[in-house]
């Protein structure tokens, strides 16, 4: 029975006791059907949310845990990726609770929005109506509100992705700058020269991530044209041998540094190039000290540096 056919009752002004004996009945009687209904309604609303939520904080444990355990237990090589992609590390966890707490939040309000409308059905309320009018109305908010809804869809999969993360540096194509902050709906990264931008996440297309997986440290050593090839190249792989076999460099690298042989060679001078793959944020210093520890080599060795040109030449007038 409606909760609507009981309403005409309210309505007199001196009700008699058999009408309101009949009332009491009729009341008695809807509480009894339509009135437990809605009781194991709300009853069932609250275990699918309280279920909803335990099922997607065990998944969100269980791809924390298992996930760190895994790499970790890789050997150094797997650590170091670990440490460097963030998969083992607290922003991998903080990227995880996000999306649980993202997705928590959606089922708790598809869950309320249903169990609110088989509400309304029981107590006879029209829901034609009203789902005209929210369709309507979602029509519009969704044309108006189409850059925000853009925003935030592209916010979901760069965290669902993890694109990137708090600490890491990015080229979002307008700036280049570390990630301060990441939300829903923008991105606030800080530059080189202590500017704030903030990016909005539909409006970036392409990212560059310069803090995820690796980085490269390129070491480009020139000497003279006249050296032996072979004993320049022979020096470069000792000296980087030793370096990758340092104590203090070696957690910083991922890979044994590759010397890549002549990279160039112009005029009077033959350039050495040599590449080691590292943890992101080390590459500078990487490269400065490897090319430190190169330029000391070959001054032992006797390695000449490329010529000075003529009007810097020991001696010559400007």
């Amino acid at each position: 029975m409606p909760v609507t056919d009981l309403l005409p009752l309210l309505d007199l002004a001196t009700p008699t006791a058999e009408e309101v004996s009949t009332y009491w009945d009729q009341l008695q009687k809807w509480a009894l059907t339509n009135g437990v209904k809605i009781v194991i309604v709300l009853v069932l609303g609250f275990v699918a949310r309280w279920a909803t939520h335990r099922l997607i904080g065990r998944v969100v444990a269980t791809m924390t845990s298992r996930t760190a355990a895994r790499l970790t237990s890789s050997g150094a090589a797997g650590r170091a990726l670990a440490n460097a992609t963030g998969i083992a590390s607290e922003r991998h966890r903080q990227r995880v609770e996000t999306m649980g707490s993202l997705l928590r939040s959606i089922s708790t309000f598809v869950l309320a929005v249903i169990t609110l409308l088989t509400v309304m059905a029981l107590l006879g309320l029209p829901l034609g109506p009203l789902l005209a009018s929210a369709g309507v109305g979602g029509v519009a908010i969704g044309f108006g509100a189409q850059s925000l809804v853009k925003d935030f869809l592209s916010g979901i999969f760069m965290i669902l992705e993890d694109q990137y993360g708090v600490g890491d540096v990015i080229d979002t194509g307008e700036a280049i700058g570390t990630v301060e902050e990441v939300t829903l709906r923008v991105t606030r990264l800080r530059d080189a020269n202590g500017v704030t931008w903030y990016v909005r996440n539909g409006e970036v297309i392409r990212i560059g991530n310069l803090s995820q997986g690796y980085a490269a440290a390129w070491i480009d050593m020139p000497v003279s044209y006249l050296e032996p090839i072979e004993k320049v190249l022979d020096v470069v792989r000792r000296t980087s041998e030793a370096f990758g076999n340092d104590p203090e460099w070696e957690p910083k690298i991922t890979e044994p540094p590759t010397v890549l042989g002549v990279d160039a060679i112009t005029g009077q001078t033959v350039t050495v190039r040599v590449l080691v793959k590292c943890l992101p944020g080390e590459n500078f210093g990487v490269q400065r000290e490897l090319r430190l520890r190169l330029k000391d080599a070959f001054d032992a060795a006797g390695i000449q540096g490329p010529p000075l040109p003529p009007p810097f030449a020991p001696g010559s007038r400007p």
